[in-house]
């Protein structure tokens, strides 16, 4: 009993939430509160939703009703159930874009700082070259060299993830390659080569372990990027059609019309659905971020002795 505690007091968000107080904790409270929300909306999208993503009615541009909670679109697209069924569509796009910027940006780190040499050099040239490119335009130009005029969902989702994915890899490279370089040098990575450990049960072994614990904090801090970008390419065009899925983006370029003439719902909405989404997120990654800092938690431990003894003080 006492080890399923202690393994999960050390989870990712559980061990920062134990060490937070005040402000902080607050921060990461709404973060966590908000993160959930978006997720449970996603998970039960088919049973919250009132009508399916690509239903369309008659009613267009309807104001929010009994019949309609959130109103309809131009398009005779239901505001509610379109967002729901958005939030769905981010969670497809996140997951499998992060999940393949983690798994290639991983490898390519530990390969190039354990190995080093010309393979290091034409990496990093190669890393720094696509980060340099601005995060949205790198995605347009992927999006539309994948899509080739396909977008449907499944299409949409997958080019979306992977145009996203090429703007993350060079991120988790160069902390893995950061870490790796680091972890080069320490004892025990030394003791492991003197004994004869191979190369690859030097990197899955003694390196890979250390060198990723900080991924979770950069998965929350990219998730609330990878909406804000799946939204941009979906403002700007590039996104999902409306009669294949629901997208919070495209759903916002179609609404801009609306609100010069007074038409608020098409537009509120999703734009709330998006900020409240990534607003969750950024409170989650930079309060586990900022919490991870040892210097934080020797500032808390500070605090809570100068409590103490102004207690003892009091006391006696």
């Amino acid at each position: 009993m006492e080890t399923k505690k202690s393994l999960f007091s050390r989870l990712p968000v559980i061990s920062q939430l134990k060490k937070s107080m005040g402000l902080q904790r607050g921060m990461l409270v709404a973060g966590i509160v908000l993160t959930l929300i978006f997720l449970l909306t996603a998970a039960l999208a088919p049973l919250i939703s009132p009508y399916g993503p690509t239903q369309r009615f008659d009613a267009t541009q309807a104001p929010p009703s009994s019949v309609h909670l959130w109103g309809t679109t131009a398009g005779g697209y239901d505001v509610l159930s379109r967002t729901i069924w958005g939030a769905q569509t981010a969670v497809f796009v996140i997951v499998i874009a992060v999940a393949l910027s983690i798994f290639i940006g991983v490898i390519l780190g530990l390969l190039s700082g354990y190995l080093g040499g010309w393979l290091d050099r034409i990496l990093v040239v190669v890393a720094d070259a696509i980060y340099a490119f601005p995060t949205l335009l790198l995605a347009m130009v992927m999006s539309i060299a994948l899509t080739q005029g396909s977008s449907d969902m499944w299409a949409g989702i997958f080019a979306a993830a992977i145009s996203i994915t090429v703007v993350f890899i060079p991120q988790y490279f160069r902390v893995i390659r950061a870490e790796t370089i680091r972890l080069k040098a320490e004892p025990f990575v030394e003791s492991a080569i003197v004994v004869g450990a191979s190369t690859v049960r030097i990197m899955a072994r003694h390196i890979f372990k250390n060198a990723t614990r900080t991924l979770p904090l950069i998965f929350t801090l990219n998730a609330s990027e990878a909406i804000l970008t799946l939204a941009g390419l979906g403002f700007l065009g590039f996104g999902i059609e409306p009669s294949s899925a629901a997208e919070w983006g495209y759903d916002l370029n179609h609404a801009q019309s609306d609100a010069t003439a007074g038409i608020w719902w098409t537009g509120v909405f999703p734009g709330a659905a998006i900020v409240l989404t990534v607003l969750g997120l950024t409170l989650l990654g930079e309060s586990m971020n900022d919490l991870n800092d040892p210097r934080l938690r020797g500032r808390k431990k500070t605090k809570k002795n100068a409590a103490t003894k102004q207690e003892e003080l009091v006391e006696a």
